[in-house]
C-alpha cells in the first residue's frame, strides 16, 4: 500500500508537469499568425509559407512513430527536456532564415518532429499514470496543448507587432524551451504495469498489451485509423482555411473572418477538455460517434445553405469542438483496445491519420474543385466512418493470444 500512495501522490505532480510542457508545445498551432508577415518581409507567396505548417504537422505526425524507443532509452524527463531545447532552437534558428528552404527545415521538419516526439510521449505517459480516468488525463493534457495555442496567438502576435516577426520567433523559442524544460522537470516514467504497480482498480483489462506488430494483424487498428484520418481530415481543413471559408460562402469582411480564427481555437481547447471528461462517463466510442454525426451536420449546411454570420460561426464552432475531442479521446481508446504497455508506440501508429489528414484536405479539395464539394465529401466520410465507430469493439481473443508480455514487447 506504500508503494500505491506513493505512486498516486507523485502522479500529480507528472500531471502538472504534463500540462506545462504541452502548454509549451500547443504553440505550434500559432504558425498562421506568421504567414502574411513572412510573405511581406521576403516577397514570398502566402501558399508557399503557409506551406511550412503543412510540412511541421506531417513531420509532427511521423515522428510519433520514433518517440516510443526514444522514451525507453532516455526516460520522459529527459527526452522531454531534449524535445524542448530542440523545439527552441528550431524557432531561434528560423528568426535567421533568408530562404523558403530553411524555413521548411527550421520551422517545418526541426519544429515539427520535437513537438510530435514531447506531445506524445508526455500525454501517453500522463494517461499510463491514470490508467482509471484516461478520458479526464487526455482532455487536461490535450487541452492544455490548446490553450497554448490559444495564449500564444496573442503573446506572439503582441511581440510581432512590437518588435518585428524576426523577434517574434526568437521570443517564443526562449519562451518555449523555459516552459517546455521547467514542466518537463516534474516528469516521471509511468510504471510498466500501472493498474498493478499503483493498485488502482479498473474495468479495462489491462492485462491485455499488444505490440505494435500484434496490434497491426488485428482488423480493429485499420477501423480506428479510419474513424481517426476521417475526425482529423475534417478537423484541420476547417482550420486551416475558416478564415477564406467565411470571406467566400458567408461573404464576411477579412476582418470579421479573422475573428473566426480566435473562435476555433476557444471550441477548439473546450472540446478538448469537456468531451475528454465525457468520455470517461459515458464512452470514448460514443463520443467519437457523436462528434462524426455533428460534423457531418455542419458540413452538410455548410454545402447547402447560404451561410450567414451566425450560421457560418455556429458550423466553425461546431467542427472546432469536436476536433478537440476526437483528438482528446483516441489516446484512451487505443488504451482500451490494445492495452497500455505498449501505448506510445501504438497511438503514435494511429496518429498518422493526424499527418495525412493535415495534407489530404487540400489535395481533395484541389481535385473536387472548391469548398463546397469538400464539404459534400467529408459529410459522407464523417457518416461512413460513424457506423465504424458504432461496430467497432476491441478484439475478442486478445487474453487468449496474447499471454507473454515480454515476448510480444514491441
Amino acid at each position: 500500500m506504500k508503494n500505491s500512495w506513493e505512486g498516486q501522490e507523485n502522479r500529480w505532480m507528472v500531471i502538472l508537469g504534463t500540462v506545462i510542457v504541452q502548454i509549451g508545445l500547443g504553440t505550434f498551432y500559432t504558425w498562421s499568425l506568421f504567414n502574411q508577415s513572412l510573405s511581406k518581409q521576403f516577397g514570398w507567396q502566402v501558399s508557399a509559407v503557409a506551406l511550412t505548417f503543412s510540412i511541421g504537422s506531417f513531420a509532427l505526425s511521423f515522428s510519433t512513430l520514433f518517440a516510443g524507443k526514444l522514451q525507453d532509452k532516455l526516460g520522459i524527463r529527459k527526452l522531454s527536456t531534449i524535445c524542448g531545447f530542440i523545439l527552441g532552437i528550431g524557432l531561434i534558428l528560423t528568426s535567421k532564415v533568408t530562404s523558403l528552404a530553411a524555413l521548411y527545415i527550421t520551422a517545418g521538419v526541426i519544429l515539427g518532429a520535437s513537438d510530435g516526439i514531447g506531445y506524445i510521449t508526455t500525454l501517453s505517459n500522463a494517461i499510463k499514470w491514470f490508467p482509471e480516468k484516461k478520458g479526464l488525463i487526455s482532455g487536461i493534457s490535450v487541452g492544455a496543448y490548446g490553450i497554448g495555442s490559444l495564449v500564444f496567438k496573442y503573446v506572439n502576435g503582441g511581440i510581432m507587432s512590437a518588435q518585428g516577426t524576426s523577434q517574434a520567433f526568437m521570443w517564443w523559442g526562449i519562451i518555449a524551451i523555459v516552459l517546455i524544460v521547467a514542466g518537463s522537470q516534474l516528469l516521471k516514467d509511468a510504471p510498466v504495469d500501472p493498474v498493478k504497480n499503483l493498485g488502482i482498480s479498473t474495468e479495462t483489462a489491462e492485462e491485455v498489451n499488444f505490440s505494435r506488430l500484434d496490434m497491426l494483424k488485428t482488423k480493429e487498428v485499420y477501423l480506428l485509423f479510419v474513424t481517426f484520418f476521417t475526425g482529423a481530415m475534417s478537423g484541420l481543413y476547417m482550420i486551416g482555411s475558416v478564415k477564406d471559408i467565411g470571406m467566400q460562402l458567408a461573404g464576411l469582411s477579412a476582418a470579421t473572418a479573422a475573428n473566426a480564427v480566435a473562435l476555433v481555437a476557444i471550441f477548439n481547447t473546450a472540446g478538448r477538455i469537456i468531451l475528454g471528461t465525457l468520455s470517461d462517463k459515458i464512452g470514448a466510442l460514443r463520443v467519437v460517434t457523436l462528434t462524426l454525426i455533428v460534423t457531418a451536420a455542419a458540413v452538410f449546411i455548410m454545402s447547402d445553405v447560404h451561410l450567414s454570420f451566425g450560421i457560418f460561426f455556429v458550423c466553425v464552432s461546431a467542427i472546432a469542438f469536436c476536433f478537440g475531442g476526437t483528438v482528446t479521446v483516441y489516446p484512451s481508446i487505443v488504451g482500451n483496445f490494445f492495452g497500455l504497455r505498449n501505448q506510445t508506440r501504438n497511438y503514435g501508429l494511429i496518429y498518422q491519420g493526424f499527418g495525412i489528414g493535415a495534407l489530404s484536405g487540400s489535395f481533395i479539395s484541389a481535385l473536387l474543385g472548391g469548398f463546397k464539394p469538400t464539404f459534400l465529401f467529408i459529410g459522407v466520410l464523417c457518416l461512413i466512418s460513424a457506423v465504424i465507430s458504432t461496430v467497432v469493439k476491441p478484439p475478442k481473443k486478445a487474453k487468449e493470444t496474447f499471454v507473454n508480455p515480454k515476448k510480444n514487447a514491441a
